[in-house]
């Protein structure tokens, strides 16, 4: 398993993570996603790490608790061995300090995934998303705390734009506190958008990514193809439920292109779609979902080899997406 720096940190990180929005599933949005119980998640630990990944993601959000509560149930007396990263600032309740960066909420809910968790530390915890309506000083100062107090070892932001994180950035090194290292965002071949904006404001500042959905909410899998009726399964249940509109003509003509790789390579297109985010340099990590054995042990073959030159160039071209403004200025 290839290795690489979580961002501007020295903490070393698999290339792949182990997402565990499958895991509990005691929801109605989240078990679109999977129910994996305790033992079905501690198989699917047990495969990661025997496979070199010790990296796993979850959330606060995540089945409201329950994803924390089974992580920490299977990783329970081998917490040395594995890195792991949470998430705040979504809504975990009804009242109006259930959700946001403010101090309030994210000491009381870090302290709380903590306790999910069965640990006395985090090692990567993220800010699940901007909050407009508290002061960015509060919610670093707050992180800060987090950090030096010991119950979070390294800091992240997730959903921000570029000039969210650009301006929290700015605070901290204004105010000497503690900085985001990694950024965790959404990049596939039907969703590229974060070339335009974020990731050269992550490669200006040393920044990582760490990337979600990197199959696109399931549709670069293989399952979906053209003039094909939609399978069984979680897509067809309405599992593209909070998913960005992809149109039906790109979706195809990618997918097309990465059975035809598919077949030159003997990989599958899962594969190659996960691959060819492996060759971006700001990719920190890949946080792959899989809702059984042979989805996991499929998505962990992505690693070990490197899509041709020629394959690339096949994939950048038919998922180029247009430049937003300014980008395009000068350019044509």
């Amino acid at each position: 398993m290839e290795y690489r720096n979580l961002g501007r940190s020295g903490l070393k990180v698999p290339v792949l993570s182990l997402g565990t929005g499958t895991f509990a599933g005691t929801n109605e949005f989240f078990k679109r996603w999977g129910d994996t119980d305790a033992k079905e998640a501690s198989r699917l630990v047990d495969i990661s790490l025997e496979r070199g990944i010790n990296f796993f993601d979850t959330a606060n959000v995540y089945s409201q608790g329950a994803s924390e509560e089974v992580l920490g149930q299977v990783i329970k007396g081998r917490r040395n061995k594995v890195i792991i990263a949470t998430k705040a600032t979504y809504s975990m309740g009804e009242h109006p300090n259930d959700r946001g960066s403010s101090r309030y909420h994210l000491i009381k809910e870090a302290e709380d995934s903590l306790k999910r968790l069965g640990t006395d530390y985090i090692d990567v915890f993220f800010m699940h998303g901007p909050d407009d309506e508290t002061p960015v000083e509060e919610t670093l100062r707050t992180l800060d705390y987090l950090v030096t107090s010991g119950k979070v070892r390294y800091i992240g932001a997730s959903n921000f734009t570029a000039w969210q994180l650009m301006k929290s950035l700015a605070v901290s090194e204004r105010n000497n506190l503690e900085k985001y290292i990694i950024y965790q965002g959404y990049y596939s071949l039907i969703g590229r958008d974060y070339e335009q904006e974020l990731m050269p404001m992550l490669q200006d500042q040393g920044l990582g990514l760490m990337v979600w959905s990197p199959l696109g909410w399931g549709r670069l899998t293989g399952k979906i193809k053209r003039d094909s009726p939609l399978p069984e399964g979680r897509i067809k249940a309405g599992g593209l439920v909070g998913a960005p509109p992809v149109a039906d003509e790109l979706l195809y003509n990618v997918v097309d292109v990465l059975v035809q790789i598919a077949g030159e390579t003997g990989k599958t297109v899962s594969q190659i779609a996960i691959n060819w985010l492996l060759q971006n340099k700001t990719v920190s990590n890949i946080v792959i979902g899989a809702r059984n054995e042979k989805q996991l042990l499929e998505n962990i073959e992505a690693t070990g080899w490197n899509l041709l030159p020629e394959h690339l160039l096949k994939l950048d071209a038919v998922s180029e997406q247009v430049p937003i403004y300014p980008h395009w200025v000068g350019k044509r």
